[in-house]
């Protein structure tokens, strides 16, 4: 299998070119879990499928390091993003791409040839409760709610991106309960598809700190959809302004955020080559 790893802030995947080669649907899970491993494989937080789409110049699979499929990935948007363009698939630094959670539009900005940091329209963001999905009979949009978890109250905001995420503010990122806090948040019950677990520290109106527990790959470097996530509950919770550029400090590095008034979040940062090979045994 040919394969690009590349990575958005040190969130990294391992990349398969689909226009090229082709897989048993029924090996894409195993394979996944497969190169994710950091020991016996390539390394990374998960696979990521570059595809041809009959609806978009190019369609996104993302396979978590646990084999499961997720349908959404920010960082991984802004990769496949960037090797569209650079493959040739795309002629227009502006297209859509095709993803189980809907069509996104991404731009790419190039310097030369290469593309240097990609611009993606992640839409509106979801804030029905029983869309994200989060049981419960309490009011329809979940903010700042009342959540115990074993012995500890915790308030959750909750936001999908295409993809589920609780969203809790903390005084300090340092102490964030991350590997504590979001494995057991992750897999409760009240989240039917589990959920991405995300703790923010506000440190201005146009400014904050994030630490991320992923669904299916726990704590990774960084989360794109966790950071659109992580401003639009700001706003919902009074700490930032709609409309408003917002620098999100994540692990692995920054990406700017905005919700913008027409309801879009628009999420712009970079994305990069790590190396290229052929992974398999004989």
């Amino acid at each position: 299998m040919q394969f690009t790893k590349m990575h958005g802030l040190g969130n990294c995947y391992i990349y398969v070119d689909m226009f090229k080669q082709t897989f048993d649907e029924d090996k894409l899970s195993p394979l996944a879990i497969e190169v994710s491993d950091r020991n016996k494989g390539i390394g990374s937080d998960g696979m990521i499928l570059v595809c041809p789409s009959e609806i978009a110049p190019v369609k996104m699979r993302v396979f978590n390091s646990d084999g499961s499929e997720a349908k959404n990935c920010g960082n991984g948007l802004r990769c496949v993003a960037k090797f569209a363009y650079e493959h040739g698939y795309v002629n227009d630094k502006t297209f859509q791409i095709e993803t189980l959670g809907g069509l996104v539009e991404a731009t790419v900005h190039v310097e030369g040839d290469r593309v240097h940091t990609v611009s993606v329209d992640m839409g509106e963001p979801i804030l029905a409760r029983e869309q994200i999905p989060m049981l419960g009979d309490q009011q329809d949009q979940v903010v700042a709610e009342p959540f115990q978890l074993d012995d500890t109250q915790l308030e959750v905001t909750a936001v999908s991106m295409g993809n589920p995420h609780a969203v809790m503010f903390v005084e300090k990122i340092e102490e964030a309960p991350v590997d504590s806090v979001g494995p057991k948040m992750e897999k409760d019950e009240r989240f039917p598809d589990w959920v991405n677990v995300e703790f923010v520290e506000v440190v201005s109106r146009n400014e904050l700190h994030f630490r991320v527990w992923e669904r299916g790959s726990g704590i990774t470097q960084a989360c794109g959809t966790g950071a659109c996530a992580a401003v639009v509950a700001a706003v919902l919770n009074g700490h930032c302004q709609k409309g408003e550029e917002v620098i999100v400090h994540l692990l692995g590095g920054d990406l700017t955020i905005t919700w913008q008034e027409n309801g879009h979040v628009l999420m712009k940062g970079a994305a990069e080559i790590i190396c290229e090979g052929v992974f398999g045994r004989k």
